[in-house]
């Protein structure tokens, strides 16, 4: 099973890769699931065509019982199977803590055993790498750490934050960084300040994803640009993505 966490800066498009990543696994025949590990819940709701999944945390404000596995997960696009971990009230409680509660959930209902999934994607807000963020990098839940960056500074100060957290817990048998996914803004120099970047850590840019109008056309559809054409080039980039990680993971 391919276990892959997706990490960078707020706002720099993980949810958007991880989607299309998510998209592209299921072109080539890949049962996928892809869990959103951020308070705004908003990580699948491409896969679902705008109508997303009730959120583990939502849910259990709302009830007084745990859930069941139907009530957290819809299936979406290409059969991937959509989790949101939610957060807390705004303003009260440890966004992080929805993490942790969400994935001990997860473990009580079977999730992997019952599905068994070909590939599990995390999509995971990397600002801050605290104890609830770090749990898929810490608890065995991925194999490998994809980061997300751009060109830009405060992108690539986040991203030299989670390569460290990563580095941290080398010696633990826990999630290696695979390489860096370059999500384009088109600032001056960015090739090279990420490409510079990745060399100083011994990083691979994996993926070199352009800017691209048909990727928020089809996000105005509620759809992947997967999904939306997948013969596009950036698609196209996607699917390469999806083939070498999954052979590389064999």
């Amino acid at each position: 099973m391919l276990k892959c966490a997706i990490y960078g800066k707020g706002g720099i498009g993980k949810s958007t890769i991880t989607s299309n990543l998510a998209a592209a696994f299921s072109q080539l025949g890949k049962k996928v699931i892809q869990i959103g590990c951020d308070p705004k819940a908003d990580s699948t709701i491409q896969l679902l065509h705008g109508d997303g999944v009730m959120p583990v945390m939502n849910y259990l404000r709302d009830h007084d019982e745990d859930p069941s596995l139907e009530e957290i997960m819809k299936i979406g696009y290409g059969g991937v199977r959509c989790i949101e971990t939610g957060g807390p009230t705004p303003g009260l409680g440890c966004a992080g803590r929805g993490i942790i509660t969400t994935f001990s959930l997860l473990e009580e209902l079977e999730l992997f055993e019952k599905e068994k999934p070909d590939v599990v994607l995390y999509d995971v807000l990397g600002d801050v790498v605290c104890g609830g963020f770090a749990v898929p990098i810490r608890e065995g839940y991925a194999n490998q750490v994809l980061i997300v960056t751009s060109g830009e500074k405060m992108a690539l100060y986040a991203a030299n934050n989670i390569y460290t957290a990563v580095e941290n817990f080398k010696d633990r048998s826990y999630a290696k960084v695979k390489g860096l996914i370059l999500n384009r803004r088109n600032v001056p120099n960015e090739e090279n300040k990420v490409a510079a970047f990745a060399q100083e850590r011994g990083l691979e840019i994996v993926a070199d994803i352009p800017r691209s109008d048909a990727i928020n056309e089809f996000e105005d559809q509620g759809k992947t640009l997967v999904e939306g054409n997948a013969n596009d080039p950036v698609s196209q980039r996607f699917i390469n993505l999806a083939k070498c990680l999954w052979e590389q993971s064999l």
